[in-house]
């Protein structure tokens, strides 16, 4: 049993948990696997994964019984991602974005908004979270997008860019400023807007350079009207929903840059114990195991501190945000290093669409950029050691 074996035998997970995650293993392993490629190489948005993941419930994982869910530990969510994107990182994050993005209905939604939203994605919707714009990115409180209070309505003008699941989301859980607070962190306020809402359109799909096939688009908002029943909260109430729903998905991207690290490591691993150079073994070169100790250690403890998070979030823990960053600032690093060292250790091969490593690195890029920059989380983790 080597160190990534131990790790994962280590786990703590139900016998419910563990039944689950060996359907999710078997399914990722088989079918995602064998799909993900011509995914890739198409764009197209990967409905049939979508299908054998809803045929499996997982939704329900992360939605509370009482709405139709069947809630399961943070640690079973994580260790799913990671198994999913191991596979396929574009089902993953699209898998793992109906978490982010249904999350601040769980923890700050009404009784009657959870009623009426919760089931649908219990039951297999898609959600977005729609939070960046063109002049909003790392600093959210520059976003423009409008609400206005109009009666019973809000109506809502702006726009948002590089939203996952942008163009085939059943609900959008959605970031802007209310027209009537005039400071701009007191102004942030949350509304669900549903699919097919009049004046709700997809601008366009970007052409990217990983996660191919998980759809990021550009939507505008002209006009639309919303019930004042879907605001989340109070009017300003967005700041502290945007940072609570941040704390939580932080660890998702971790866990999702993770399966890709683990996925291009075992690749490598496979590779080089199979190609020969000078009648040798590669992995019998010294200056290859150096390379495959550094990855080992360094991956080895970034999943020993995903586990530790996750355990410490499942055990009622509230304070974890610069654990937070540290971890999704680590992980997608290290998914990038592996990924380029391993089409390395490829060598020209590493470099032609014929083995994944290829993929792998394009997917392992946009970890070190989405949910905070990593420049933006070294400065959070820097400014926590600050003295008053």
């Amino acid at each position: 049993m080597n160190i990534f074996e131990r790790l994962d035998s280590a786990i703590e997970l139900s016998e419910d948990e563990a039944m689950l995650l060996d359907s999710v293993r078997t399914l990722a392993r088989g079918e995602f696997t064998q799909r993900a490629a011509h995914y890739d190489k198409s764009g197209e948005f990967p409905w049939d994964n979508i299908k054998a993941i809803n045929n499996l419930g997982l939704n329900a994982m992360f939605i509370p019984e009482e709405y139709g869910g069947a809630q399961l530990s943070y640690t079973a969510y994580l260790e799913c991602v990671r198994e999913i994107s191991k596979a396929c990182a574009s089902t993953g994050i699209i898998w793992a974005t109906n978490f982010h993005a249904i999350k601040p209905v769980v923890d700050f939604g009404n009784e009657e908004q959870k009623n009426r939203l919760l089931p649908r994605i219990a039951q297999g919707g898609l959600v977005s979270l729609a939070i960046t714009e063109p002049d909003a990115g790392s600093d959210a409180t520059g976003m423009r997008t409008r609400f206005t209070p109009d009666g019973d309505d809000i109506v809502i003008h702006g726009g948002k860019t590089f939203i996952t699941n942008g163009d085939v989301a059943d609900l959008y859980v959605l970031f802007g400023k209310w027209s009537e607070i005039d400071d701009p962190k007191k102004a942030i306020s949350v509304v669900v807007l549903e699919k097919d809402t009049p004046g709700l359109s997809v601008v366009r799909k970007e052409d990217k350079m990983g996660h191919r096939a998980s759809s990021t688009a550009t939507i505008s908002f002209d006009n639309c009207r919303v019930p004042r029943a879907n605001l989340l909260g109070m009017p300003g109430a967005g700041l502290e929903i945007l940072f609570s729903s941040l704390n939580k998905s932080r660890p998702s991207v971790a866990a999702h840059a993770l399966g890709i690290a683990r996925a291009s490591f075992e690749d490598g691993v496979a590779y080089i114990n199979e190609r020969r150079q000078s009648g040798r073994k590669i992995i019998e070169f010294q200056g290859i195991q150096f390379m495959l100790a550094d990855m080992a250690a360094d991956l080895a403890m970034c999943e020993a501190w995903l586990w530790r998070l996750a355990k410490l979030i499942d055990g009622g823990g509230t304070d974890f945000g610069i654990e937070a960053s540290i971890l999704k600032m680590r992980a997608s690093d290290i998914a990038m290093r592996i990924a380029t060292d391993v089409v390395q250790l490829f060598g020209g091969y590493g470099y032609c669409s014929d083995f994944r490593v290829e993929r792998l690195m394009r997917d392992a890029k946009i970890t070190q950029i989405w949910e905070g920059t990593n420049q933006v989380h070294r400065q959070l983790i820097g400014r926590s050691f600050l003295t008053k």
